[in-house]
């Protein structure tokens, strides 16, 4: 049996708190928080994967207009048990530079790119934790044999579940959270 070490191990019996994740000096890079329990990030990303995140976030900032910031690499606080790490954020206000995590209020936009590694917690955790947290919209991207997809959806308020709005390979136009077009296809043109 695999002896874990001292880091690795809960502080409490409740599990690991959203605060938890800063103090963690040895965890790998895009260690999230789901439920409490600690979720690290081992496999290593196919190279569509950063393409496709890098080309959003760079699309997204180059439409977003004043009063909208878009980020990666960042957790959003959903609640004491949950920290997730969206591969793209777009919120309503820039954090200190010394953040680590958004808070769940600013955040308008949450986007999944999925991997295999993320394909579960992506499609169904993320979905339902995002939307019961609040976020206006989510979008989840997958590699559809070879064909780039942006599954977009938006949250209805009455019920508290994510509705679809679009699905795109090839252009995405939206009004919300602001007017946008994405070349959907050319998402991946770095690969």
């Amino acid at each position: 049996m695999t002896t874990l070490p001292d880091w690795m191990r809960p502080p409490r019996p409740e599990g690991w708190l959203a605060d938890d994740l800063d103090h963690l000096p040895y965890a790998p890079r895009h260690t999230e928080l789901i439920d409490g329990a600690l979720v690290f990030m081992m496999s290593p990303q196919r190279r569509w994967h950063s393409s496709v995140i890098f080309s959003l976030r760079s699309t997204l900032t180059a439409q977003a207009p004043d009063g909208f910031v878009v980020d990666s690499e960042m957790t959003v606080r959903l609640d004491e048990h949950n920290r997730p790490e969206p591969d793209v954020v777009v919120a309503t206000r820039t954090i200190a530079p010394d953040a680590t995590w958004y808070p769940v209020g600013d955040v308008v936009l949450a986007v999944e790119v999925v991997s295999p590694e993320s394909a579960h917690r992506d499609r169904t955790v993320k979905l339902h934790k995002y939307a019961e947290a609040g976020i206006a919209h989510f979008w989840r991207i997958e590699d559809d044999a070879g064909a780039t997809t942006v599954h977009a959806y938006e949250r209805d308020d009455a019920t508290g579940a994510y509705v679809p709005v679009a699905i795109a390979r090839d252009t995405l136009e939206l009004d919300r959270p602001f007017p946008l077009q994405i070349d959907v296809a050319g998402l991946n043109a770095h690969r």
